[in-house]
């Protein structure tokens, strides 16, 4: 029994579709091209016709029997707005095993995994044959003892024209990053070698941009090559040079990049279509290299790209050509060896329910908290006294500079959106108190102190979804202007009329901290169980706490959730096994 919840977006394209169909009205098209629809909403690629074939689905106060999947093929192989296996330009694509694409998704994914094997196939000269230099470097770098799967990754990297870092937070992903751009530097023998750095999200790419400096002053190697490393780093949408007021970019296959190497951060953040606009966009010979957590929670748009690229990989037969292009690194350098923090992302990760929660439950470490989630007439106060605490710094800082630091010590993460234990009502609930200790005055929209989280991407004032800022006295014009974090690490103002739609951010949802790390986070789950619980999203809400996390919620949704992973329907993975 499948219980659908249709959008009136998803009954609006059936409606458009239903009109191209002819004579061809089956009285199930309207259901079935709605749940096309909703599946893309919900962040798959396609709709899996065999995981609803010979169901029943409830929707609105209707219940119907789907007839058994080849039904389900023949009938959508007869239909003029369908093409088998994307022969033709129409607006649906069904494949041979029943999955049901919008026609561009279709695309995006197949252009996509040729380009990814296209790049994996071309490799560069071998270790072996590189210059002295080059060995001498290497072994600067990654001296006897250092980390053996951080030295794989740079050999990897110098190999072959595509390579994949993954790893959990701390593991070293930036840090061997910037060894193999010295590494590559080192190789290019004094010729020009165009670098690119790039991240999801403009707080990513600032990120990024302070490790980088940070890090490559500390690498066993000459000063002039510490210095050639570059630590510019732009959002994806501006490298590839978003058009304001367009969905297009000014860089694509006739008007390439001009880069030799493309490092691509937090690569679990990017879509199917971003990343497919950011491959059309490179040259044959560039290198690309990402980094990311493949388990992490996937994108926020569609598809869960890197995941199921690591996933290929790891399946790639020896004569694929990408056997080989993925490393893992596993030991975390951010957490203590056996750090509670740690053990409790390792533990959600492997799905070991019953060990996270003795692990929260314990009480043995000062990083771990449990707490079972409050009453609805309890959390009010609950909340406020977290809020209270957590955030009293950053009301009562003097600069933006400051501002934006001290906002990084906490944040409250929510599973949901809705309700009163979701965003909306948490953020509520966190105004009242801060407001009833005089830390802000939420009179109007834009109050003093006011964080804001950007919710569409906006081209002409260059934010983006996720983007996060503040709103922050000015002295200049006796009001409030919002401040963001520039990628370059700088600060940015702006009126806050010139704000694209955005939301209040004392608490965002898990999804939207992907990229973003805090001193300590308090993490709420919902009052029920809901398939939206998964190990993936846990995971993610508990690594993005450098030193403390706390969670409210019920033990036995804590437990049903490690079990439960998210599942997002592609063809992709297979897509990139053909050979």
């Amino acid at each position: 029994m499948i219980t659908y919840n249709e959008r009136p977006i998803d009954r609006h394209f059936a409606k458009m579709l239903l009109q191209h169909c002819g004579n061809s009205k089956h009285e199930l098209l309207p259901l079935l091209f709605s749940m096309v629809s909703n599946a893309i909403g919900q962040g798959s690629v396609c709709l899996n016709l065999a995981d609803i074939a010979a169901q029943s689905v409830t929707y609105g106060n209707r219940t119907v029997q789907l007839p058994p999947l080849a039904e389900l093929m023949r009938l959508f192989s007869t239909l003029p707005v369908v093409s088998r296996n994307g022969a033709e330009f129409r607006p649906l694509v069904i494949d041979n095993v029943g999955r049901l694409y919008l026609y561009r998704y279709w695309r995006y994914e197949h252009d996509l995994a040729e380009a990814l094997r296209q790049k994996a196939s071309t490799k560069s000269c071998t270790i072996e044959k590189k210059s002295e230099a080059v060995q001498v470097l290497l072994q600067q770098l990654f001296p006897e003892g250092s980390d053996a799967q951080q030295k794989q990754a740079a050999e990897v990297a110098l190999h072959r024209r595509f390579c994949i870092i993954s790893g959990g937070p701390g593991t070293g992903k930036t840090t061997t990053v910037v060894r193999i751009v010295a590494l590559l530097l080192e190789q290019a023998g004094g010729e020009r070698l165009r670098i690119a750095l790039a991240a999801p999200t403009g707080k990513a790419a600032a990120r990024l941009k302070q490790s980088i400096s940070t890090i490559r002053g500390t690498l066993s190697c000459s000063q002039t090559l510490q210095q050639a490393i570059p630590s510019e780093v732009v959002t994806i949408q501006r490298l590839l040079g978003a058009i304001p007021n367009s969905t297009r970019f000014r860089y694509h296959q006739r008007n390439p990049l001009p880069y030799d190497v493309l490092i691509v951060d937090e690569a679990s953040m990017v879509s199917l279509s971003l990343m497919h606009a950011l491959l059309m966009a490179l040259k044959p010979e560039c290198r690309l290299i990402l980094l990311g957590d493949r388990h992490q929670l996937a994108s926020v748009e569609e598809g869960a790209m890197l995941g199921d690229l690591c996933s290929a990989v790891g399946e790639a037969t020896p004569h694929s050509p990408l056997a080989g292009t993925l490393v893992m690194l596993e030991k975390s350098y951010r957490f203590q060896t056996g750090g509670a923090i740690a053990e409790l992302s390792r533990a959600m990760n492997q799905g070991e329910g019953e060990q996270a929660l003795a692990l929260l439950q314990s009480n043995q470490s000062a990083a771990l908290r449990w707490q079972p989630l409050p009453t609805p007439d309890a959390l009010p106060s609950a909340l406020g006294r977290a809020a209270v605490a957590g955030y009293r710094a950053y009301c009562e800082a003097t600069t933006p500079a400051e501002a934006m630091e001290r906002f990084e010590r906490f944040r409250i993460l929510a599973a949901l959106r809705e309700g009163i234990y979701g965003v909306s009502g948490l953020n509520r609930f966190v105004e009242q108190a801060l407001a009833r200790e005089g830390l802000l005055a939420p009179t109007s929209l834009w109050y003093a102190y006011r964080p804001v989280l950007i919710t569409v991407n906006d081209y002409n004032v260059r934010l983006f979804n996720g983007d996060t800022g503040l709103l922050l006295p000015d002295a200049e014009n006796g009001g409030v202007s919002a401040w963001f974090t520039t990628p370059d690490g700088g600060l940015r103002r702006l009126p806050p009329e010139r704000l694209p739609a955005h939301e209040t951010a004392f608490c965002m949802t898990i999804h939207k901290s992907q990229g973003s790390e805090f001193d300590n986070v308090l993490l709420i789950l919902p009052p029920t169980d809901t398939p939206l619980l998964s190990r993936e999203l846990l995971y993610t809400g508990v690594t993005r706490a450098k030193s403390r996390v706390e969670v409210w919620g019920d033990p036995t949704f804590v437990q049903a959730a490690c079990k439960r992973t998210t599942i997002r329907h592609s063809g992709f993975r297979e897509a990139l096994a053909l050979e």
